[in-house]
């Protein structure tokens, strides 16, 4: 029997076996084959011609979606084993041809199928594809999804805390690509605290609260350090805004993974403390007239922060929440009128408060002046009734909830001194 090396598919001359593709295309259906390179190369032929009489027509039914893959199967099985890899080109046409190569026994080809999409780059549909492959192939496929295998916690550990190293700049940041893989390392990180069984697991460990804690330090203390320049370098530079904004953005970014940890709490007292600072140079007459996408940027933070202590997420001490809203009410009242009269000015003018966001803030600023003691609330109550600006926020629910919480503790109160006199009449 001669080496498959020496047949050439599709030669009539030397041909000993006619395999017909059975196809309702109207596509070439007859191929001249030997069957000495079938055999050695396809477990499937081998059974078909064992007979000692064989037949010379093999039948083989395809779809006009399989028919490009049975032709280049069939190639395949006469190209020399060394030469299987380079032949292919595309994770489509592999995976249509691995199919059939587990289908028709054809180990060799089969191996070089696993072999080229264990290396080659898959783009999101070609993944969805390829598992779909595997699952039905069975653990013969298997290697092939090494690359997308869980991995254990450990390693799935140490990759977040390097993550999160590289978004909050510990250590310093890598020029020239610093900002882009910062901010692709922020992603990332958000994407990896998404909901999963793994999640809560990494979140509760202490190495990783520690490295995010050391990375919320660092964010801040680069967003005082930039906001600081504003009072001693030309705020009409575009990179000192921008290096300020992009501060001022990653401590945004905080505050979106931080409640996932448990650890907004961090967030909300690292936000108390740096606010006087931070209000004191934003509201420097320098800056009157300029620096508008960071004043909103400013409002949009303590927004995130107003809405976790106002709705019970962060637990503080009255004291601590009376110092947030008088330290930051005064600011939103006052910035709002003048986003809205530069919106009006100028109706391409991007730094506005939408709807949306006024909402949430005077929403949560209601439910956090409401769980104030009722002093402290009649102090802040009666500041806004003074204010010319008493249309933003509007407090009046809290107004109208703290007259009728006033009254119902005044009528409590004297129902209990009655009972009291009544009791000592009664003795």
């Amino acid at each position: 029997m001669q080496s498959g090396s020496f047949k050439s598919f599709g030669d009539k001359s030397t041909s000993d076996v006619i395999l017909r593709l059975i196809n309702d295309e109207g596509r070439p259906e007859w191929f001249y084959s030997h069957s000495s390179v079938l055999v050695s190369k396809s477990g499937f032929f081998a059974d078909q011609l064992c007979n000692p009489d064989p037949s010379s027509c093999i039948e083989i039914q395809c779809s006009g979606s399989t028919y490009d893959h049975h032709v280049n199967l069939l190639r395949l099985l006469y190209l020399p084993t060394e030469s299987l890899l380079d032949s292919l080109d595309s994770v489509q046409s592999v995976l249509g041809i691995l199919h059939l190569a587990v289908a028709f026994r054809s180990e060799v080809v089969t191996n070089c199928c696993i072999q080229y999409l264990e290396v080659v780059p898959w783009d999101d549909k070609e993944e969805e594809q390829i598992i779909e492959t595997v699952s039905e192939l069975g653990p013969i496929a298997m290697p092939i999804l090494a690359r997308i295998q869980p991995v254990d916690l450990s390693a799935t550990k140490n990759v977040f805390i390097s993550a999160v190293r590289f978004a909050t700049s510990i250590g310093g940041s890598c020029p020239p690509f610093g900002d882009e893989l910062k901010t692709s390392a922020q992603e990332q990180v958000e994407f990896m605290l998404g909901g999963d069984e793994e999640t809560p697991l990494v979140t509760s460990d202490e190495e990783v609260k520690s490295v995010i804690k050391l990375g919320l330090t660092q964010v801040c203390l680069s967003f005082e350090n930039e906001l600081s320049s504003l009072l001693v370098l030309d705020i009409t530079a575009d990179t000192v805004e921008n290096r300020i904004f992009q501060s001022l953005t990653d401590l945004e970014w905080m505050c979106n993974i931080l409640p996932k940890m448990d650890l907004m709490k961090d967030f909300v007292y690292s936000w108390g403390d740096m606010s006087c600072k931070v209000l004191g140079i934003i509201e420097d007459k320098k800056l009157d007239n300029a620096m508008w996408g960071l004043k909103l940027k400013l409002i949009e933070v303590t927004g995130k922060v107003l809405e976790a202590v106002g709705y019970g997420n962060v637990i503080l001490p009255a004291p601590c929440r009376v110092q947030l809203l008088k330290t930051w009410l005064p600011y939103i009242r006052k910035i709002k009128p003048l986003l809205d009269a530069e919106g009006n000015k100028d109706t391409d003018f991007p730094h506005k408060m939408d709807e949306d966001l006024c909402q949430n803030i005077e929403g949560a600023i209601v439910s956090l002046l409401l769980a104030l003691p009722s002093n402290d609330q009649a102090e802040i109550l009666s500041d806004w009734m003074e204010t010319e600006q008493v249309k933003y926020p509007d407090l009046s629910e809290a107004f109208e909830i703290w007259c009728y919480r006033t009254k119902s503790a005044k009528r409590r109160l004297m129902e209990g001194l009655d009972r009291v006199g009544n009791t000592t009449i009664s003795l």
